[in-house]
Order: structure tokens, then sequence, then C-alpha cells
């Protein structure tokens, strides 16, 4: 039997770096900490985390460049736009493809990480971690909305 895998298509904000994700992600949500928030030049940033081996860059790999503001967290982007692609957090071994990079991705954010970072308060019934889960070394503290 062949197992039916979606494929989600996306791309950089010129177009030049096409990515494209494979099956669904194995999370969704916001993150509220400072390095996000500041890298993404907004007040909160949408993740879609992947398996590394489900994510593929298919054009344009040879203008993805990275910056690593620590070795945990290897942010790459689009050398002609400055767009905003990807995030390879190394110590979980995942890939986090924003979740504006795939238009065709039905986003639905299942929980809200370091929230005790947050500027921007959103009140919308989904669980809200001081961190990160401990499954994902935080300490995995709910917070109020």
């Amino acid at each position: 039997m062949v197992e039916d895998k979606t494929l989600y298509r996306g791309s950089c904000f010129c177009g030049a770096v096409e990515v494209t994700a494979t099956g669904e992600p194995f999370a969704m949500g916001y993150c509220h900490c400072k390095d996000c928030r500041a890298w993404s030049a907004g007040p909160v940033n949408a993740f879609a985390l992947w398996e590394p081996d489900a994510v593929e860059v298919t054009k344009g790999e040879d203008l993805l460049a990275g910056y690593n503001k620590t070795e945990d967290s290897h942010r790459r982007f689009c050398t002609r736009c400055g767009g905003h692609v990807m995030t390879q957090h190394v110590p979980g071994e995942f890939v986090d493809v924003y979740a504006a990079v795939l238009p065709s991705l039905d986003f639905k954010p299942q929980v809200h990480v370091n929230y005790a970072s947050s500027v921007l308060r959103i009140p919308d019934g989904l669980p809200k971690l001081k961190d990160f889960p401990a499954e994902m070394g935080g300490s995995g503290e709910s917070m109020a909305e």
C-alpha cells in the first residue's frame, strides 16, 4: 500500500528559494521568545515543526544563507530578497518552516511557547507555556492567558 503524503510548497519573499514539506507538521503554534520576535520583526512567530527528512529545498539552495545566533537554531534566509524561510533546530533535530512560507498549509496552532516573554497577549484558549515543553528541554510549566 502506498502512503498518501500531502506536499506543501512555499518560497521566500521573491520566489528564488523554494521549499517542499511532505506530510504533516508534528507541531504548530506560536513562539513569543525575544529571538523569534526579533528575527521575524513581529510580536510573535507562527511555527510549523517538521522532521528534517520531510523538508527539502527544491530551488535556489545556492541562494539560501544562514545566521546562527546560537548553535541551537540555524536560521535560513534568501540572499536575494532577505526573506526568511526556515530554522533548523539542532538539539531537537527538527525544522521550523515558517507557517507563512507554506500558503496551502492549514495552520492549526496547538500551543504558545515562551509565553513568559510575550509582548502580545493572545487570549485564544490554547495552552500557554512559560518556555518550552519538557520533552523539548523546557520546564513544561503552563501560564494563565
